[in-house]
């Protein structure tokens, strides 16, 4: 198995490999260009967003200040909104519902060093996959830590850190994020 293969599994893996550092550098070119355009240059955005990402559904909307790990293992669905200075950590998969809002300085982490710092001295990465389901609001400067669902219909507070899955139809906030109710259909 490739450190790559590994990596996408979700097994330790070396951070190093060469295969990996490559694939990070082509990622970091595409987004360096697309920070670089110009506001007014829509189609060359879009046009980067998909050779970015493994997945752009259709009416998909990023701001600058994009950075992304890997690209590929990064599905996006349809009618999300990204503001700016997304960064994604997307070492194994990280899933986009549709009509997602994502506020500006969210950061999203599916990577996990160890805690044992002789594993970390050499390099050794691990990843659990996030998904964000469809119909949720990510408030600004959230970090969304690995292995983390968050539910169909939910609002995370500006400012949380979800360290643990959302139920869907929850208001969630806070560090460690906790849901402070749940939403009924009237909501």
């Amino acid at each position: 198995m490739t450190e790559l293969e590994k990596m996408i599994a979700g097994h330790p893996y070396h951070i190093n490999d060469p295969e990996l550092v490559e694939i990070r550098f082509d990622t970091r070119d595409k987004t360096d260009a697309f920070n670089q355009l110009s506001a007014r240059q829509a189609e060359q955005k879009s046009a980067l967003i998909k050779d970015i990402f493994g997945q752009v559904g259709d009416n998909v909307h990023i701001e600058q200040g994009l950075r992304v790990d890997y690209g590929f293992n990064t599905k996006i669905g349809n009618n999300v909104f990204i503001n700016y200075n997304f960064v994604v950590l997307d070492c194994t998969d990280f899933i986009i519902g549709n009509n997602v809002f994502i506020a500006p300085n969210v950061q999203v982490y599916t990577a996990i060093h160890p805690l044992e710092p002789r594993q970390r001295a050499q390099h050794i990465g691990q990843a659990k996959p996030i998904t964000i389901e469809d119909d949720v609001w990510i408030g600004g400067g959230c970090i969304i830590m690995p292995g983390v669902t968050i539910g169909r219909g939910s609002t995370i507070g500006a400012g949380s850190v979800v360290t643990r899955s959302i139920a869907p139809n929850s208001v969630a906030v806070g560090n460690p994020c906790k849901v402070s109710r749940t939403l009924d259909h009237q909501d």
